[in-house]
């Protein structure tokens, strides 16, 4: 075992002297007194290392020994994960505060330096189902038997470090077995007899890559957010980010969709949130009811945990761990969705280690290898074969906390240049009220939408003519804006409104599966295209605006033809005086010409009784005493097709 000592000690940064063999992201642990303080190494130099410390420092100090343990920072893969809430080195939080409240009654509601549990629980027994036979040929990755796990069956698989070929010499019978009892004997091609346990460790900085091939990532991730499955698609095995500013609702957005996205399981990294959120989504979560099975939803989550409190040098950490239990669960054919809250917060914790590095920085201090180690692990999301024939997927979305809202900062641009979707929050729009707070100009994704592009981009086209407009009226107002103009803009609104705002607390909104989406859009499409080709009517007074009123008709025969004029009852409004209106009805988006025959029409009786509120005590103000339903349903006939579709009012005398 190699040793060393501390020669300096900066922050959560120690440097070591040390004497053997050691390898970057080896761990070691510093003694303190009983205690044991874990570090990873992240850089070796002439006989000395740099290691830093995932806890408090406070009392470490030159000469403090060090041992390494010649393994590298590994997490626990196995049976018992699912509905577990870890911290960011894999410790299970409620087993590691009731191990706290055996130390002091009140050491339960802070983390104890030094204190490292088993990410699996090495005392539940699982029942094992062997699979494979006596014989057979196996290599890592390949299933030796499983166990049942909430609604999952859980592979028990060759470790994946063993990468050569294999023969089983002996599989365990069914029966009930701990992670740690052996379950198999496979032996090498020199003979060498290897001992398998459901439990296998892997390092959390490199990807698992047992498959056979890389799939494209071309099948469509449905989230039931409109706005993402229709404009700003996410594909099975794709990459996404979440920039936004605080308070935008990127937290509410990622707990809609871990809650009815299409994926199996579901893994959230808490990466350095303020802790207030961070106690919010462990609340909210085993409350949260699983619309797949209508049981909790953590029975198919797991947990990172890592808070904006805890030691800085964990937050790396943690996103490791995660997108690491989601390899493990990919290997089995299962389509895991990873999200990271917040990648912002996980590189303010790099910038802070380059700085105790002294290494030269980058833009706004980050170091210069930001975008590769963001891109590294972004690239571990994708859609695999497996060996077996099916098929497994990680997909990863990570939210960005830009400081003011700021795109244009480091780590908002180097993520953009590795993630097949962008959606941006806007503060404008979260302002306003408008969820989820995407924003549908600035927002763009390379993958394949549930609606067919061409009318994904008119729609899009729609919503960016609208914005013109509606910041054309800012300065104008409405009055100087031309009618083609104002309809386009109520056009977008109407879009975003109808298609684009969606309720995450509503029960009859928070999820809309593709079909219904499909629906939907079908009926806006129509909508916006009668907006400009279908029918409109309006109701005037017969003496309307003091003579204003020719003025309104020619603005508005100058792009759309007058269908009929059609004559009302005296009395239509109830309890006023008598009012002479009419109708007017048009075919929007075409011009009047002086030929076109319009349909006078006089509907002065139109089958209602009306009282007069002044004086009658009725309580029945409108009654109908003479047919009045058919008779609305033939005047719209008539006003669109003619007479031919009379037969109520053709008996009517000076009605057409």
């Amino acid at each position: 075992m190699t040793t060393g000592k501390i020669i300096g000690v900066n922050g959560n940064m120690i440097t070591v002297k040390f004497d053997g063999a050691v390898a970057q992201n080896e761990v070691g642990y510093a003694k303190l007194g009983n205690m044991k303080l874990m570090a990873e190494i992240v850089r070796v130099r002439n006989g000395k290392c740099d290691m830093q410390v995932f806890e408090q420092t406070t009392d470490l100090a030159i000469g403090t020994e060090v041992e390494f343990t010649g393994e590298l920072l590994a997490a626990e893969l196995g049976p018992g994960m699912l509905t577990q809430v870890y911290d960011g080195l894999q410790n299970p939080l409620a087993k590691l505060a009731d191990e706290a409240g055996k130390i002091s009654k009140n050491a339960s509601f802070f983390l104890q330096r030094g204190m490292y549990l088993p990410g699996l629980p090495r005392e539940r027994k699982w029942g094992f189902h062997p699979v494979a036979e006596v014989g057979a040929r196996v290599t890592a990755g390949d299933e030796l038997g499983w166990v049942t796990e909430g609604i999952f069956h859980h592979k028990i698989m060759v470790p994946f470090a063993l990468t050569a070929d294999y023969t089983v010499k002996s599989v365990a019978k069914a029966g009930d077995y701990t992670v740690t009892d052996d379950i198999a004997v496979i032996t090498d091609k020199n003979g060498n007899d290897i001992k398998v346990q459901m439990m296998q460790r892997w390092p959390v900085k490199v990807p698992i890559k047992c498959f056979k091939e890389r799939l494209e990532p071309s099948e469509t991730l449905e989230t039931t957010v409109r706005t993402i499955d229709t404009f700003f698609p996410v594909a099975v095995g794709g990459t996404y980010c979440i920039p936004g500013p605080f308070g935008a609702g990127k937290t509410v957005l990622q707990q809609t969709t871990a809650r009815y996205a299409k994926v199996d399981i579901v893994i959230s990294a808490a990466c350095g949130e303020r802790a207030g959120e961070v106690v919010e989504t462990l609340k909210e979560f085993p409350e949260l009811i699983d619309p797949k099975t209508g049981k909790s939803l953590m029975e198919r989550t797991i947990i990172i945990c890592n808070t904006s409190s805890m030691p800085v040098a964990s937050r790396e950490a943690s996103v490791y761990t995660a997108v690491t239990l989601a390899e493990y669960f990919r290997q089995m054919g299962l389509n895991v969705l990873v999200l990271a809250d917040s990648t912002s917060r996980w590189a303010q914790a790099m910038r802070e280690l380059s700085g105790r590095l002294e290494e030269i920085p980058g833009e706004e201090a980050f170091p210069a290898y930001l975008e590769s180690r963001i891109a590294a692990f972004y690239e571990r999301a994708g859609r695999v074969k497996l060996r077996s024939g099916a098929t497994g997927s990680v997909t990863i979305g990570g939210t960005v906390s830009p400081a003011g809202g700021n795109f244009d900062e480091p780590v908002t641009q180097a993520t953009l240049k590795v993630v097949g979707g962008f959606h941006g929050l806007s503060r404008a729009r979260s302002d306003a009220r408008r969820y989820p707070a995407i924003d549908p100009l600035e927002s763009w994704s390379h993958y394949n939408s549930v609606i067919e592009q061409e009318r994904v981009e008119k729609a899009r086209a729609i919503l960016r003519k609208g914005n013109e407009v509606g910041q054309m009226m800012k300065v104008v107002g409405e009055e100087g804006t031309s009618l083609e103009d104002f309809t386009t803009y109520l056009k977008a609104e109407f879009l975003d409104a109808v298609y684009l705002q969606q309720n995450a607390f509503s029960d009859a909104d928070a999820t809309t599966p593709v079909e219904r989406q499909k629906i939907m859009f079908d009926v806006v499409e129509k909508a916006l295209s009668m907006m400009s080709k279908g029918y409109a009517a309006i109701i005037i007074q017969g003496s309307a605006g003091n003579g204003k009123a020719v003025d309104y008709n020619t603005k508005i025969l100058q792009h759309s033809t007058l269908l009929a004029s059609i004559k009302m009852p005296i009395d239509l409004f109830i309890g006023k005086s008598s009012v002479q209106t009419y109708i007017y009805v048009f075919r929007v988006g075409e011009a009047h010409q002086k030929d076109d025959v319009v349909k006078f029409i006089d509907f002065s009786n139109d089958g209602y009784t009306r009282a007069n509120r002044k004086k009658a005590k009725s309580s029945v103000n409108l009654r109908d005493t003479d047919n009045a339903k058919g008779r609305y349903a033939e005047l719209v006939d008539l006003v669109r097709f003619g007479k031919s579709k009379l037969k109520i009012l053709l008996h009517k005398s000076g009605t057409y």
